[in-house]
C-alpha cells in the first residue's frame, strides 16, 4: 500500500526518514478510499498494511461499518465479534493488530467507504481540526491499551446484543474509539473510558444483559477447546 501523503505543512522528520512512527492522521489515512473504482474491494489486510501505532484505530474503523447499516439485527451480529477482536488483542497487549487470513482477504469496497465518509465528512472534518496527538499517557502505554481493550470487549458484546436502537449509539462511541487511537488523542482516549463505563452500567449491568451474553460467550468458546 502507497504511504498516505502528508498532511499540508507537516515537515517530513529524522523519524519518517528513518521509517520510524509517522503521524497517520485520520483524513490522511482514509484518503486512500476516496479515489479510484467505487467497485474495488479493498481487503483488510492491504488496508492495514505498513500502518503502525494506527493499525488497531483503523482496524476498528473499518470494523464498525456495519453497525450503521439500518437493517436491525445485521449490524451488531457482524461488527460486534471484530470489535471483541480488536479489544481482545489490546486486552492482551498486543502493540499491532493481528488478522487471521479469512478475514484478512474481506473488507468493503471502496465505494461503501466513500459513500460512509461522504456522511460522516461535517464532524469528520471538524474533529481533524480538534484531534491531536496528547497525553500519551492514556493512549498507547500497556496499561492504557489493556484498559481500553478491556472496555472495547465490553462495548463490542453490548453491540452484538439484540438491544433496540443502539447500534448507531454504540457505533459512535466506537468510532471515538478508533479517531483517539489514529490520533493518539490521550484527551478523547479519557472521554471515551468515561462513556464507555457509563454505558456498560446503563445498558449492561442495569439490564444483567451484559453479564450473561459474556457468561454464554466464555461457556461457548470452553465448549468449542
Amino acid at each position: 500500500m502507497t504511504p498516505p501523503a502528508d498532511r499540508p505543512g507537516d515537515e517530513p522528520g529524522p523519524d519518517q526518514a528513518s521509517g520510524a512512527y509517522r503521524n497517520e492522521g485520520i483524513r490522511t489515512l482514509l484518503a486512500m478510499f476516496e479515489q479510484g473504482d467505487p467497485d474495488e474491494h479493498q481487503p483488510l489486510g492491504k488496508i492495514l498494511q505498513g500502518l503502525q501505532e494506527s493499525a488497531f484505530g483503523v482496524f476498528l474503523f473499518v470494523a464498525i461499518l456495519p453497525s450503521f447499516i439500518p437493517i436491525p439485527g445485521i449490524g451488531g451480529a457482524v461488527s460486534g465479534p471484530l470489535v471483541l477482536l480488536i479489544g481482545l488483542q489490546m486486552l492482551c497487549g498486543l502493540s499491532r493488530p493481528w488478522v487471521p487470513g479469512f478475514i484478512a482477504r474481506r473488507g468493503p469496497r471502496r465505494g461503501t467507504m466513500h459513500r460512509f465518509l461522504g456522511r460522516i465528512d461535517r464532524p469528520l472534518r471538524r474533529l481533524d481540526r480538534m484531534l491531536k496527538p496528547r497525553l500519551p499517557m492514556l493512549v498507547w502505554p500497556l496499561p492504557a491499551r489493556v484498559f481500553s481493550g478491556l472496555l472495547l470487549v465490553l462495548v463490542g458484546i453490548l453491540l452484538s446484543l439484540p438491544i433496540p436502537f443502539t447500534n448507531y449509539l454504540f457505533g459512535f462511541q466506537l468510532l471515538l474509539f478508533a479517531l483517539a487511537l489514529i490520533e493518539r488523542d490521550g484527551a478523547l482516549m479519557l472521554f471515551n473510558w468515561i462513556a464507555a463505563v457509563a454505558a456498560c452500567v446503563f445498558f449492561g449491568l442495569g439490564s444483567g444483559q451484559l453479564a450473561s451474553h459474556a457468561v454464554d460467550l466464555f461457556q461457548r468458546w470452553s465448549g468449542g477447546l
